[in-house]
């Protein structure tokens, strides 16, 4: 499962009324991509869904995962933060072993390749 802070939904729905996007058709697709210094790195879009998408329902908005990306996810949790740093969206996830130091790139247990999902 797969679910949004009260901050990271009401974010996500802002970008999604901007955009005139129907909530009914779009969500938030998570993903994961072979990358960065500890071999993962987040893919965060808003994007319509596809079939074979695992999907999640958090404060009224979809979440999408790829099948083959749902193992490294599974149990995330999608906040906002708005810091010094930048502001933008950040996965908090139960599977990560290791993080890079900026941050931006992750690796889970079992996964010691950098080959991409």
């Amino acid at each position: 499962m797969i679910s949004m802070t009260d901050k990271g939904a009401e974010k996500a729905h802002e970008y999604l009324a901007a955009q005139g996007a129907d909530v009914s058709l779009a969500g938030l697709r998570v993903g994961v991509r072979g990358g960065g210094c500890s071999g993962f790195q987040y893919q965060l879009a808003f994007d319509e869904q596809r079939d074979d998408d695992k999907v999640f329902e958090s404060h009224g908005l979809k979440l999408l995962v790829e099948p083959a990306a749902f193992e490294y996810v599974d149990g995330s949790q999608i906040d906002y933060v708005d810091a010094l740093t930048g502001a933008g969206f950040k996965v908090e996830n139960p599977n990560v072993v290791a993080a890079c130091g900026c941050g931006s790139s992750f690796r889970v247990a079992g996964q010691e390749s950098c080959s991409a999902v």
